[in-house]
């Protein structure tokens, strides 16, 4: 059992280091997320960003550091990766849905085959949390008679049917028609609006702004800065960063 009680960070990283190899990706990185927060990190391509949520979903393993969700550390040699999976829900850029799976299959699957829930229980919040992302009547659509968003929707229902306290989203509009990217960035931002954790890499800078409570501009493995949106995009004092906000904004 932890002693984690709600007023402490959901998710907390201490000098957290990772490699491929020989090329160290995160360079001591530390950061506080507090329950119901939105958090956005930007950067350029490579800078980590993507390796670090993954880190916080055990996806990676880490060389050095520390990373806890709800006081239980990710990392340890006690970790029970079912119950972190369950604590911490993940939204990849590609969407990962089984294409002979319909959608509300495919909402369904990991409660009843990982969790062994009942079917019927199962069917039932499927059907809420499609309707949640506005896909009422595309239960029995298979992923190829979906869109790109509508698809990623799905995934994002997908993750939610496994009732996690944080959500993870990495570039989940990266890979989205530009039509598309406001109807999946609507579903995230109704989230976080019901007080859902959520920690987001995204290039989405209107988005970033609008919804994050808190913006970490990472580059080269480290936090470069970071701050409150209008703090942020409008004083930013690193040179790195007002170079890649030049560039984004």
């Amino acid at each position: 059992m932890t002693n984690w009680t709600a007023d402490q960070p959901i998710v907390r990283l201490r000098d957290v280091h990772k490699s491929f190899g020989q090329v160290e990706v995160i360079r001591g990185i530390s950061m506080d997320v507090m329950r119901g927060e939105v958090i956005c990190i930007i950067g350029p391509s490579g800078s980590g960003k993507s390796t670090l949520i993954r880190c916080i979903n055990a996806l990676n393993d880490i060389q050095a550091g520390s990373i806890q969700v709800e006081g239980q550390e990710v990392h340890g040699p006690k970790l029970d990766k079912l119950a972190l999976r369950r604590k911490v829900g993940m939204v990849f850029q590609q969407y990962n849905l089984f294409p002979h799976k319909t959608a509300l299959q495919n909402v369904m699957m990991a409660p009843i085959k990982v969790l062994k829930e009942k079917p019927a229980e199962v069917e039932a919040r499927a059907r809420a949390l499609l309707k949640k992302v506005r896909l009422e009547g595309k239960e029995n659509q298979y992923p190829g008679e979906l869109s790109g968003g509508q698809q990623q929707r799905v995934a994002i229902a997908r993750s939610l049917a496994m009732q996690p306290d944080v959500m993870l989203f990495d570039e989940v509009t990266a890979a989205l028609d530009p039509e598309t990217v406001k109807e999946v960035l609507v579903t995230i931002k109704d989230l976080a609006a019901e007080g859902m954790t959520c920690i987001l890499v995204t290039h989405e800078m209107g988005f970033a702004r609008e919804v994050a409570d808190h913006i970490y501009f990472t580059d080269r493995g480290i936090i470069v800065e970071h701050g409150p949106p209008a703090e942020f995009f409008t004083q930013a004092r690193d040179p790195r960063t007002r170079a890649f906000l030049d560039q984004v904004l």
